[in-house]
């Protein structure tokens, strides 16, 4: 059985409509929107409402790593808008949606990566589209499990949780063959981002399921130029998918 593995979408409806030609099923390990482009400060919601000029002041700033500093300045454009700034996000986030979930192929198994909204998701899936986290599925007679989301960081993505619950769900999925999260487990070479020049959060419930169980593979995605893309641990393969918004091509796993 072949099956493509796509993570960081980041708006690549064009992409994603074909990424699982030749293949049984799709998985999406998340990051459909793309809320900031820091390759193309023009592309993305945060461009589009308040323009290139300020993207492009918001960025270098979190990129200097002046946090409270880009809040304020993030916090004084949010207010220029009419209104509350919610329902303008959600406008932009659920445009994004529409677009990414008529292109996403079936059957598709996926779960949420850190800047995903998944309380948005409902309105958009269609049949054939699985969606999963903390939870199992079988796939060409393996064991999948899914742990969507990310964990807290200074950037305050929308789907970040604390370590215990992150944990929770790693624990919940227990013994498979395949594990597929949007983020790493925390081996350093695994989360330093070599262009961004950090260390993007990993998970150590995940690092300790792999010592525990030992899956066969285990499969994930976010941090965009890894060191390494690939590491054994054991008996366990562990595969950074690649950004799908730079490659527009899937990782392929034949089972």
């Amino acid at each position: 059985m072949r099956i493509h593995v796509v993570s960081d979408v980041h708006g690549r409806a064009d992409a994603l409509a074909g990424a699982a030609d030749g293949a049984d099923a799709l998985i999406c390990l998340g990051d459909l929107i793309l809320f900031i482009d820091y390759h193309d400060h023009g592309q993305g919601i945060f461009a589009d409402l308040f323009g290139e000029d300020n993207a492009d002041r918001f960025i270098g700033l979190r990129t200097e790593k002046r946090f409270d500093e880009a809040r304020e300045f993030s916090r004084g454009l949010w207010a220029s808008l009419e209104g509350d700034a919610r329902p303008h996000i959600e406008r932009a986030v659920n445009r994004q949606y529409a677009e990414l979930f008529a292109a996403m192929p079936a059957p598709a198994y996926l779960t949420y990566g850190n800047v995903d909204v998944p309380r948005l998701w409902d309105a958009h899936l269609r049949d054939g589209h699985h969606v999963l986290d903390g939870q199992t599925t079988e796939i060409g007679g393996l064991r999948f499990g899914f742990v969507g989301g990310g964990l807290r960081t200074e950037y305050r993505t929308p789907y970040e949780l604390d370590e215990e619950a992150y944990a929770a769900k790693v624990e919940a999925v227990g013994e498979v063959d395949v594990l597929c999260c949007h983020i790493p487990p925390a081996v350093p070479e695994l989360l330093y981002d070599t262009v961004a020049r950090r260390f993007e959060r990993g998970s150590e419930a995940v690092l300790e399921a792999i010592h525990r169980t030992q899956p066969k593979y285990v499969l994930f995605g976010h941090v965009h130029q890894p060191l390494a893309s690939r590491i054994r641990i054991g008996r366990t393969e562990c595969v950074n998918v690649g950004h799908f918004r730079a490659r527009g091509v899937p990782y392929v796993l034949t089972v």
